[in-house]
């Protein structure tokens, strides 16, 4: 790069990746150099039309293309664009991996006194504009002389949107790693029904001296947090970081900055957790719109949640598939089933249009009449040989005549 590359090559400046292009394994063709973004970009920022502090806390997420050359004795038609087309494929996952955090932008500045970024074109950069021919140096500007063309490229669809939401969704995380639930910025936060409103009541259970942060707010921020896909109070605190000041007013704050780790933690340790889990759960069902999407039923031991002399703790879940989103649970004690506490764990949600699955334990005859005729929605149940009596029915009905129906309807 040194070498070849007009500009030298240097230290990149903040979270960076380089790629080597080969061809078959040995071969060098080309080498990426990915920095952070530009701090400033009038053209970008309008563009993307957020406002300054949240850029500040978004900017993390767009790379800048700081480096692309092509070697020598390399001419193939089309060779710049298929290679910025085929890191672009990867170079989101990458940064997850080595900076913990993907990337859903990327940006390119090119010399149109040299280039007419004809390449970057041809794999589907749009161009903003110029711009005003500064370069930053230390912690000032000085004009250069040289505009330069602004080329964006989005990674995830209606990008801009994602990038000045009040709350950041890990849209582009690898699915593997992905614990997203649902897209909060949809979901209510004042008024009537909303958020703060079902917050309204907890109690804080701190010492009035001292306290910066409305208990409101904090557990408001977890559980905005947990739907986002943290896991952990670190997580929490993380994921508070990207909040705007407009968002934390909206969430109950009067301070600029959220709560920090230490506080999210001992507020949220001390609160009735079985409480505010079945309140959170139906709330959330509320307004998560179930009809079309399927509800799965399980039950699950917690292992080492009990005391001396009595059996672990057994929960009854009731889980949206899709988004693996718990919305509902129900302890099951020494002297009942699960078979018997699935109509309590349903009751309270709106599953009409929706689809409940369960294991064979609970294909019954009063649980599919109370899902259907109570809660107006479908079931999937598991038939096993120990209903020997129902198995043979169903394979009297000699299922295979009666294929999947091959009709799209809209």
């Amino acid at each position: 790069m040194s070498r070849h590359h007009y500009l030298g090559f240097e230290r990149i400046v903040g979270e960076s990746l380089c790629y080597v292009a080969t061809y078959n394994e040995t071969q060098w063709v080309a080498l990426l150099g990915w920095g952070s973004a530009a701090l400033k970009c009038t053209a970008r920022d309008q563009w993307i039309g957020w406002d300054r502090q949240l850029q500040f806390k978004r900017l993390h997420l767009i790379a800048n293309n700081v480096r692309f050359l092509i070697l020598p004795d390399w001419h193939i038609p089309n060779l710049a664009s298929h290679l910025l087309a085929l890191n672009l494929k990867r170079l989101s996952q990458d940064w997850q991996l080595y900076h913990g955090h993907p990337i859903l932008l990327v940006e390119t500045f090119v010399d149109s006194a040299r280039f007419a970024g004809t390449c970057y074109r041809a794999a589907g950069w749009q161009l903003l504009g110029s711009t005003q021919g500064y370069s930053k140096c230390n912690k000032g500007y000085w004009h250069n002389g040289q505009p330069k063309l602004i080329l964006v490229r989005p990674l995830v669809a209606d990008v801009c949107r994602h990038l000045r939401a009040p709350f950041l969704t890990p849209i582009s995380a690898p699915r593997k790693e992905r614990m997203a639930m649902i897209d909060i910025n949809r979901l209510p936060l004042q008024g009537d029904g909303g958020l703060i409103d079902m917050l309204k009541n907890v109690a804080d259970p701190r010492k009035p001296r001292g306290v910066r942060h409305p208990v409101v707010t904090i557990v408001a921020i977890a559980i905005c947090a947990v739907l986002s896909g943290a896991r952990n109070f670190a997580a929490i605190a993380e994921w508070a970081q990207t909040l705007g000041r407009e968002t934390l007013r909206k969430l109950g704050s009067k301070r600029p900055k959220p709560p920090s780790e230490p506080t999210i933690r001992r507020v949220l340790q001390s609160l009735n957790a079985d409480l505010w889990d079945s309140q959170i759960g139906d709330w959330i069902a509320q307004h998560c719109p179930l009809a079309g999407r399927a509800v799965a039923v399980d039950g699950k031991t917690l292992r080492g949640a009990h005391d001396p002399g009595k059996r672990p703790i057994h929960l009854l879940s009731a889980i949206i598939h899709q988004d693996a989103l718990v919305i509902g649970q129900a302890a099951v004690d020494e002297k009942t089933n699960e078979i018997s506490k699935l109509p309590e764990l349903l009751a309270p949600l709106p599953l009409q249009g929706a689809v409940v699955t369960a294991d064979a334990m609970h294909t019954q005859k009063d649980t599919a009449r109370y899902i259907v005729e109570e809660k107006q929605a479908d079931y999937l149940f598991i038939v096993k040989e120990n209903q020997s009596t129902l198995l043979d029915d169903i394979k009297t009905l000699n299922l295979s005549a009666f294929p999947p129906c091959t009709h799209h309807h809209r």
